[in-house]
């Protein structure tokens, strides 16, 4: 008997009747000579302190560094404490007794790092010894399971990707373990102060720049506006230098040839520039991306458009959703077509998908050298039927999206005007003369959202218009805004550092904080620790996230490219580098954190103490 195991019954219910198994067992489905069981995500998880010998929390214990680390059942809170989930080890028995029958395994959990961790650490704990094969699958249709069965891959193939999930499962009990015990102990608090490799720093990004934007002094300045009249058609140029004090814009005021003081052609113009601007469409969308459009349209969470998006894939409408790729490659490019000519009936995207039916498609986003695990997400092109609200929305992202990025470019033109009135003035405008991929959406142009004119008349230069009016704008600098959802995770795609353009960001995403896979988690995980919250569409610190962070600020532990760094080593041990090399590393830094986290304890229970003295 061969037996296939599942990252959820779900999934392995559509496997089934992919194969025509329906013979429904306690905790499998049988049938065609097959077994068809499951987990229910992570059914273990590396084993507590106290395994190790580690009893009760205490300094002497620290830094906690098991010589080798022990797999543990999932826990339960009951009335008597913690205990191992009796539905894990139930099922946990199950998939033992159909490992021990199996001719052949086959691995089916999600083709990922973690789906890879959840089946190793099953096969480790049951210490199952027989050779096992791996489904490797992009989408959940019919067609890609049958195809990806047909091509199963030895699972030594993936056992650097599962090295890579395991000494990240390792480094994070490492540093989350001994930093909350230090800080936690040596502060002398009775509430537990959670640290974590990725929690941390992301907190610290969050209240730095919380603290920045409350702490910000805006400084006013001043402009001075006029506006001209070309043949009955008004525009607005605005001072080309700000002004200090009103005063000194007043004086420009006073220079300007208005119709009022009988002047009739007071502003001469100095140059006129229009050009050309040629904006490429985006790139596909991977999971990060697409939670960032979810969160700016619809207000979802990160949390909340990954739970829809599974739920999309595994209804076979999308591809696979915790991919960090938005490339596809030349195989999958030779579908598209086929896949644009099914959305020519869509309600909202049926024109565009028109267009492009049968047109040469721009290949941005066409690089089999950047796909990684997974290519972006794509819907699949099976029928939607009727969607839920929320499931809808996500979809036609997806779909809407996959139209943008193999449409034509949208052509611009930038037109500037330089006007001399008592002093320069400038007056700048853009024009769509070809929307290519900005007509999928139809939405307004963001580079035109700062302008004071919707559109420019033609002008030449070296002509002199009437200023019709004039008046002094009243303008304050602004701090940089409080991060939300979507500027949050664009963010911990570079570790903090702002980089707007696509292709850049991409090239930095092995340096990131967490992975597209885990950051709705982390945001989740701060929530839940009373670290932050959402206030309207802001992630906002809690007085309790602020305290954490002004002890760890200047520490290891909160430095967002030392943690961006250690992603980066994550992703090299998948490539092959060495596994020794990093768990060595990890220890040394978790020794270092320790100690600083004793210390910084030690300050904030010698300020508490001062402050009752």
């Amino acid at each position: 008997m061969k037996v296939i195991i599942a990252e959820k019954p779900s999934v392995a219910r559509e496997i089934a009747r992919v194969f025509g198994a329906n013979q429904k067992r306690e905790g499998y489905i049988e049938g065609k000579g097959y077994a068809f069981t499951w987990a229910f995500g992570h059914l273990l998880q590396l084993a507590p302190p106290q395994e190790y010998g580690y009893y009760g929390w205490s300094v002497q214990n620290l830094p906690m560094l098991p010589a080798k680390f022990k797999l543990a059942i999932r826990k339960v809170k009951t009335k008597e404490g913690m205990v191992d989930d009796p539905s894990v080890k139930k099922q946990l028995d199950i998939i033992k007794g159909l490992f021990d029958e199996a001719t052949e395994i086959i691995v089916a959990t999600d083709a990922g790092r973690e789906g890879e961790l959840i089946f190793r650490y099953i096969y480790y704990y049951l210490k199952c010894k027989k050779p096992f094969k791996r489904l490797w699958i992009s989408s959940q249709t019919d067609a890609a399971i049958k195809d990806g069965f047909k091509n199963l891959k030895p699972g030594s193939d993936y056992d650097t990707l599962f090295n890579s999930a395991h000494c990240r499962s390792q480094s994070d009990w490492l540093v989350g373990m001994n930093a909350t015990q230090a800080l936690s102990l040596a502060s002398g608090t009775r509430s537990v102060l959670s640290l974590g490799r990725v929690q941390t720093p992301t907190l610290a990004m969050i209240c730095s720049r919380y603290l920045e934007n409350k702490n910000f002094v805006p400084e006013l300045y001043f402009q001075v506006a006029i506006q001209l009249d070309k043949a009955g058609q008004l525009f607005r140029a605005v001072s080309v230098n700000n002004f200090k004090t009103k005063e000194e814009a007043q004086a420009i005021l006073d220079k300007v040839e208005d119709v009022a003081a009988g002047y009739e052609k007071g502003g001469h113009i100095l140059n006129v520039e229009a050009k050309p601007r040629k904006e490429p469409p985006p790139l596909l969308h991977d999971l990060s991306s697409l939670q960032q459009e979810a969160n700016k349209r619809k207000g979802f969470t990160a949390d909340q458009t990954l739970s829809l998006l599974q739920n999309l894939y595994e209804s076979k409408l999308v591809t696979y959703p915790r991919t960090g790729s938005r490339y596809i490659g030349d195989d999958v490019f030779a579908t598209i077509p086929g896949l644009i000519d099914k959305f020519t009936t869509h309600p909202d995207f049926g024109k565009q998908a028109g267009v492009l039916s049968g047109a040469k498609l721009n290949k941005r986003s066409v690089n089999a050298k950047k796909v990684t695990d997974h290519h972006a997400i794509l819907p699949t092109g099976e029928p939607s039927g009727q969607l839920a609200k929320d499931h809808q929305a996500i979809y036609d992202m997806v779909v809407g999206r996959m139209l943008e990025a193999f449409h034509q470019e949208c052509v611009k033109q930038i037109t500037k005007i330089t006007v001399q009135s008592g002093a320069k003035f400038s007056a700048s405008g853009t024009v769509i003369s070809s929307a290519g991929w900005r007509a999928v959406f139809n939405e307004p142009d963001e580079d035109k959202k700062d302008e004071e004119n919707t559109s420019l008349p033609k002008v030449v230069k070296g002509e002199d218009l009437p200023v019709t009016n004039k008046a002094i704008l009243d303008k304050q600098t602004k701090p940089k805004p409080l991060y939300n959802e979507a500027s949050l995770l664009k963010a911990l795609e570079t570790a903090g550092k702002e980089i707007d353009d696509d292709e850049l960001r991409y090239a930095m995403k092995d340096s990131g904080l967490g992975t597209p896979a885990t950051r709705a988690a982390i945001i989740e995980t701060l929530i839940k620790r009373d670290y932050i919250l959402r206030e309207k569409k802001n992630l906002v610190p809690t007085a309790n996230g602020l305290m954490v962070f002004e002890v760890v600020k200047n520490q290891q532990i909160a430095q967002a490219e030392l943690t961006g760094n250690w992603e980066k080593r994550l992703e090299e041990i998948r490539s092959g580098a060495s596994v020794a090399n990093f768990q060595q590393e990890i220890k040394d830094y978790t020794c270092a954190i320790t100690q600083e986290m004793l210390k910084a304890g030690a300050t904030i229970r010698k300020k508490q103490q001062e402050a009752v003295a």
